[in-house]
């Protein structure tokens, strides 16, 4: 069945109704399945393709068919079974030519864009849904890429699924295709019945064309009120005259039919013969599955309960694991592209040659290698994080609407997914700098130092999180976490040791002070040795030396008396599992809103 109307006649608003997507949206009324009200098996067995195609972009089609298999189908079936389902579909769809090539967006290469659709609707049909739904899957093809989708989707409607599609301006040839057409204009209901026969309808009421032209176009010209009646002398009738006599035609010669086949048992077909046009599958029968005897796959498929959806899901553990491997692929690219590496690397050179070998005793200098340190790992994993929810948020909602995986689960495996991802490169970048710069040559303290740089990493990337998650825009995410490591760095104790009072409080919740601080007791731990070193006074002063009064004095304002590192580390921890915990229930709160 196609859906007809202009823009905002309320085309994909009907269809995520009849999907079972818009509660908690101010939706009314009641969606029947069977002359039931739908239920979480009839909901497992109806698929939904938006008009976005939301993928990953850097999975391959056959992995992101896979990844869906071992989602989607009950864990009654081995792994070898699910990926044979998920060939099978491949097969059925024409993809085997790219099912090796990336899926790519409008930044990286990938598949056409046909083929991204029809990638789409693979998604849905490895569940094998009595009942497809679409929302305008034509969009941004051309005419002959649209006939060869919509020919897919005909395939698909002869072997017995139910398959309903909203379809913008479609060719001649491809309305031929339609069994029965809807045509709605600002939420009322035009014409339902057999394609073929909507031309006689509205000729009937007195509406023709006035020299041959595609069914399509003249139904959208209907739907719109733009329209020159036959006979008449007027250039066009005004369109809420034409709308309403439209409407007010429908309501008294074809509602009473409609309403009447669909208070109907869906395997009456006696009385749905009634009304042409009309089929009972258009109740959400849940009955109808592919019966191909040749495959093994998809008579498993076809094999699969109601029940075997709703109690045979992979658990909690299972979706876990399979995200996790999903997030390693899909990210590796980015953590570890060419272009970070560089930019890692090089700021670790810049910042060995530039501290080459630095005396121990010059404090000064060594406070600034340890701050910008703190400063580079503070930002540079922040405002990467910051965009990982946007960006997945798409994806995120439309595998949540279809019950692939518990939130929880995907949260768990991104969050597991990223310590790699993440604690790589800032290894790289201190096992250059630490050992160009000369800082302190036990291997402990290297170790010790390392391991207050990743913990930092992940404090950080918890904040980017956490503000990501909390606004969801990825522009203005990037603009707060910029203003607020801004603010950490200034009240992170190199810039200013006195900060006003009015701002202290700011120093307490800052990563970068109590990282700073930490690095610096890793170096040289309370002051007591660099002091006697220096023959440093209580007071900051030694009797002789500008330059060791400086150092000095660097030791009595960042060094000494400072906050204890046990308070520091726990502070640290206390970070790490806050921010998560706010990104989390942040991601909660818009699930629910979903």
């Amino acid at each position: 069945m196609a859906i007809l109307g202009p823009s905002g006649s309320g085309k994909s608003t009907l269809l995520n109704a009849i999907a079972g997507r818009l509660q908690g949206h101010g939706c009314s009324g009641t969606v029947l399945a069977n002359g039931r009200k739908f239920s979480k098996p009839v909901l497992k067995r109806t698929g939904f393709v938006s008009q976005d195609d939301v993928l990953y972009p850097h999975l391959t089609v056959r992995e992101t068919l896979i990844f869906c298999s071992l989602f989607r189908l009950p864990r009654t079936l081995s792994r070898k079974d699910k990926v044979s389902v998920a060939e099978s579909v491949i097969s059925e769809l024409g993809l085997e030519k790219c099912q090796n090539t990336i899926i790519g967006n409008s930044f990286v290469r990938g598949v056409s864009g046909g083929e991204r659709k029809r990638v789409s609707i693979a998604h849905e049909l490895l569940i094998n849904p009595s009942l497809l739904v679409l929302d305008e899957p034509t969009s941004g093809l051309d005419s002959t890429a649209a006939h060869r989708l919509l020919s897919t989707l005909g395939a698909l409607a002869q072997k017995g699924k139910t398959v309903v599609t909203s379809i913008h301006q479609p060719s001649s040839r491809v309305y031929q295709m339609f069994d029965s057409v809807l045509v709605l204009s600002e939420g009322r209901c035009l014409y339902y019945g057999k394609g073929n026969e909507a031309m006689n309808y509205f000729d009937s009421l007195g509406f023709s064309p006035s020299f041959p032209m595609n069914p399509a176009d003249f139904l959208l010209d209907l739907a719109n009120g733009a329209f020159q009646l036959q006979g008449s002398n007027n250039e066009r009738d005004k369109s809420a005259s034409v709308k309403q006599h439209l409407v007010s035609s429908y309501n008294a010669l074809l509602a009473p039919k409609v309403k009447s086949a669909c208070l109907e048992t869906p395997n009456n077909n006696a009385s749905t013969k009634e009304l042409p046009g009309f089929s009972s599958e258009i109740i959400l029968s849940h009955n109808n599955h592919s019966t191909n005897k040749d495959s093994l796959s998809r008579s498993r498929r076809s094999s699969i309960s109601c029940c075997d959806i709703i109690i045979g899901f992979p658990t909690w553990l299972s979706h876990f694991s399979i995200l996790l491997q999903r997030s390693l692929k899909e990210r590796k690219h980015e953590s570890f592209n060419a272009l970070r590496v560089f930019q890692v690397i090089t700021a670790a050179l810049l910042a060995g040659l530039m501290w080459w070998h630095s005396d121990y005793l010059n404090v000064q200098d060594r406070l600034g290698l340890l701050f910008f340190i703190t400063i580079f790992w503070g930002v540079l994993p922040s405002f990467n994080s910051v965009f990982a929810f946007p960006q997945e948020r798409a994806i995120l909602m439309k595998e949540q609407a279809s019950g692939m995986y518990t939130l929880s689960s995907y949260f768990m495996a991104r969050i597991v997914g990223d310590l790699p991802m993440e604690l790589i490169l800032p290894t790289i970048f201190l096992a250059i700098a630490y050992w160009m710069a000369g800082l302190k040559p036990e291997f402990s303290a290297f170790v010790m130092t390392l391991l207050v740089l990743l913990a930092y990493v992940l404090v950080s990337q918890g904040l980017g999180l956490a503000l990501g998650a909390a606004i969801m825009d990825a522009k203005q995410a990037s603009t707060l976490v910029t203003v607020t490591m801004l603010a950490f760095v200034l009240t992170g104790g190199f810039y200013v040791h006195k900060v006003p009072y009015c701002l202290a409080w700011i120093k307490y919740i800052s990563t970068t002070f109590y990282t700073y601080r930490l690095l610096i007791n890793v170096q040289y731990g309370q002051g007591e040795a660099i002091s006697a070193l220096l023959g440093c006074s209580r007071h900051g002063r030694r009797d002789s030396g500008d330059i060791h009064n400086a150092s000095c004095r660097f030791i009595e304002e960042d060094i000494e008396g400072q906050i204890s590192p046990l308070i520091s580390i726990s502070v640290m921890l206390f970070m790490f599992v806050g921010y998560r915990l706010l990104a989390y229930l942040a991601l909660r709160r818009i699930n629910k809103a979903l």
